[in-house]
């Protein structure tokens, strides 16, 4: 389950740093904001740092996780989901705005898979070819 987490968190996380690298405006227009000059340089840095945990996360997909195994990882990646889906659902309900409401199921899902990971022990895996 952790390395199908892991990947699937890249994978996501890739492709929002591409697009908030890239396409900061069109991010700030989808989810109702004017874009300016300030807003732009942060939406980039947050692709970048988004990027960067895409790194992090797909070279440990195959890292035991659970427990104590790989706590910082899984501690980060639960305080940087959960934090996000409650900071998106907010602003959903203060506004309603779909778009940000959408967001915030993704990484409440995410959040929701990183706390199973980091408050259940690990699973052993078993070996290639063996297992019933």
């Amino acid at each position: 389950m952790t390395k199908i987490l892991m990947m699937l968190s890249a994978i996501f996380l890739a492709i929002a740093g591409l697009v908030t690298s890239f396409f900061p405006d069109r991010v700030l227009e989808t989810h109702g904001t004017a874009p300016d000059g300030p807003t732009l340089l942060l939406i980039e840095m947050m692709g970048a740092l988004y990027l960067g945990f895409a790194i992090l996360n797909w070279t440990a997909r195959g890292v035991l996780m659970g427990g104590i195994y790989a706590r910082p990882l899984a501690l980060g990646n639960f305080l940087h989901f959960a934090m996000v889906a409650v900071m998106l659902a907010r602003e959903a309900i203060d506004h309603s705005v779909i778009q940000l409401a959408s967001s915030a199921a993704v990484f409440g899902a995410f959040a929701i898979g990183f706390g199973i990971v980091l408050f259940r022990p690990p699973v052993p895996r078993q070996p290639e070819g063996e297992g019933s």
